[in-house]
């Protein structure tokens, strides 16, 4: 029997699933082209959804489902809350640029995207195995279609062919890790895993440690870090902005869930091995996401390597939490929420990025070329703005929200006191100085080359601006004051150690 409090952890999947069909039935009546009914509907789902999981987060409480193999932590509740928001800054930027592509015969952009959602919030609650995965497939197949959706662009079929046979392979790596884990420790139940192999218990380390490298490598693949990166560029440019929107944001924040129940939560006891694994990853992606992106002449496909790039910030403060094979929960806690930070101040500079690239777009155009942006500062001095802010954020340059992402993952390697660590901070300052050609080339070409004669004025509506000038005007004040949002990340880290 399914007790209470296995329901109550699940309220907001709940809504997201029963909304995600109802919202595809009333679309089948849906008449006009820019899908008015859908797309409030989904909006106020996604509304409820995000005030429901932060309701969660703010009493503190840890909940077990389902024999518990769901777990909603004040880190789950916080991550999926975000997630919320950020699918539905990205369906209000993305309804004018569908319209205008006809993406929106049908409501399939809003379901896809709802049970996108759903599959990543089971990928941060996952609190066993088969969840994670079974979370992990269904926000995977709904981004496939997502891709696809334009049916008559090659150029977004052939993107997803790529998406799909790359991400079988990388969901093959887990699964297989899955069933080696499986094999080593008898559980599929996180808590469990943990428990058998920090007390010992398991009989063939070989088949642990060959488990732990597929699952890493499928988990590489999912946050898009060298050389498991390969889909990133392509899926980028070849997918509708509004669709690369979608991938580029929420979803990260439900890799960062996954790898923390995984690596941290269930396979902590072999930090030092998957921390290793971590730092050449981090590396790899710093060098190969900053140098590469210096070359791009496409505007999504250089975002692409830059993404790249913030993985590998990731991945370090990641791998900075356990020294020496001894766990401290406070370098634990400033490693794990100094990441946690990056990951959400990140989606949410990639919001605004995509947002002024849909913008600019127009029938017919894409607006994917650095050169398109060319004198958008004398078209419109707010929105040129705006990308400057992004910019200048993900290169790191204060008082930007992105300086102090990027300081906080530093400081956590330096507080290890670790010479690598130090020499691994060094180098990531280094790549980071190499990253900042790319995105200032941006702001000159805003600011100082002339604008195409036939561009038009920017004309956006209410909504789209409304969103977008509060996008950008978050990036600067969470920059000047990032103590809230880093206590907050901090405390959810600790909570989930904790369980």
């Amino acid at each position: 029997m399914i007790d209470r409090y296995s329901w109550v952890a699940v309220y907001p999947e709940l809504v997201l699933m029963v909304m995600a069909c109802a919202i595809t039935l009333v679309d089948l009546k849906e008449k006009q082209r820019l899908r008015p009914t859908t797309h409030w509907l989904t909006l106020a789902t996604l509304a409820v959804v995000a005030g429901m999981n932060f309701t969660y987060a703010s009493h503190g409480n840890t909940l077990y489902g389902f024999g518990n193999m769901m777990v909603v932590d004040s880190m789950a509740s916080w991550l999926k809350g975000f997630a919320a928001v950020s699918v539905l800054v990205a369906l209000v930027y993305a309804r004018p640029y569908s319209a205008s592509r006809d993406m929106l015969r049908g409501g399939e952009l809003f379901s896809l995207s709802l049970l996108a959602l759903l599959g990543i919030d089971f990928m941060i609650s996952g609190n066993n195995l088969l969840l994670l995965y079974l979370g992990l497939e269904l926000l995977t197949l709904s981004s496939y279609a997502l891709v696809a959706l334009r049916r008559d662009d090659s150029q977004a079929t052939e993107a997803a062919m790529k998406y799909f046979v790359l991400g079988a392979m990388a969901s093959g790596f887990l699964l297989y890790g899955m069933s080696m884990l499986y094999g080593a420790t008898g559980s599929l139940d996180i808590g469990e895993i943990f428990r058998v192999i920090n007390q010992g218990l398991f009989e063939h380390k070989q088949v642990l440690v060959f488990g732990l490298v597929f699952i890493v490598a499928g988990l590489a693949f999912k946050l898009g870090a060298v050389p498991f990166h390969m889909w990133i560029p392509d899926v980028y440019q070849g997918a509708p902005t509004a669709v690369t929107l979608l991938i580029a944001s929420a979803p990260k924040l439900a890799a960062f869930g996954i790898v923390m129940r995984m690596l941290v939560d269930g396979l902590l006891p072999l930090a030092t091995d998957w921390q290793q694994m971590l730092g050449i990853l981090a590396m790899a992606s710093l060098f190969i996401g900053n140098l590469v992106a210096i070359a791009q002449k496409n505007l999504k496909r250089m975002l692409a390597y830059s993404t790249i790039s913030h993985v590998g910030f990731i991945l370090l403060g990641l791998m900075s939490g356990v020294q020496g094979g001894e766990f401290n929960a406070d370098s634990a806690q400033a490693a794990y929420g100094s990441a946690m930070f990056y990951v959400v101040t990140y989606v949410l500079t990639t919001l605004a990025t995509f947002g002024i690239i849909m913008l600019l777009a127009r029938e017919g155009f894409e607006a994917d070329q650095i050169t398109d942006l060319a004198g958008l500062n004398q078209r419109s001095p707010l929105y040129a703005g705006i990308m400057a802010l992004c910019m200048f954020s993900m290169a790191g340059i204060p008082p930007l929200v992105g300086f102090y992402a990027k300081f906080a993952v530093l400081q956590a390697l330096l507080a290890t006191g670790s010479s690598l660590h130090i020499a691994l901070a060094v180098f990531a300052v280094i790549m980071s100085l190499i990253g900042a050609f790319y995105y200032l080339r941006v702001v000159k070409v805003m600011y100082f080359d002339a604008p195409d004669i036939q561009a038009r004025p920017l004309q956006a509506g209410w909504d789209v601006k409304l969103v977008l000038t509060a996008n950008g005007a978050l990036m600067l004040v969470l920059g000047l004051f990032p103590g809230g949002l880093m206590a907050i990340c901090a405390q959810a880290v600790l909570n989930a150690l904790r369980t």
